[in-house]
C-alpha cells in the first residue's frame, strides 16, 4: 500500500481518537501518542529493511560467480 494511504489512515484514526466523546484528554492524547509511535517504528522498519535487501542484492551478485565456479550454482 503506497504511503499517502497509509497516512490517510493514520491521519482518520487520529481524527475518530480526538472526537471519541468517551475518551479522556489525557487517554486521547496517550493514544495518539502511541500510535504515531507504531507508525514511525513502521515507517523505519521499512526502511531498514529496504537497506538490508538492496546490500543482499550487491552481495548476492558478488558472490554468484564463486557459487558458480565451485560448481554450486
Amino acid at each position: 500500500m503506497p504511503h499517502h494511504k497509509h497516512h490517510e489512515k493514520l491521519e482518520r484514526l487520529k481524527e475518530a481518537i480526538k472526537n471519541h466523546p468517551d475518551l479522556s484528554e489525557a487517554e486521547k492524547s496517550n493514544a495518539i501518542a502511541h500510535i504515531e509511535e507504531w507508525y514511525a517504528e513502521d515507517q523505519a522498519d521499512k526502511v531498514v529493511w529496504q537497506e538490508l535487501k538492496e546490500k543482499l542484492l550487491e552481495i548476492s551478485a558478488k558472490i554468484e560467480p564463486i557459487l558458480a565456479e565451485i560448481g554450486l550454482m
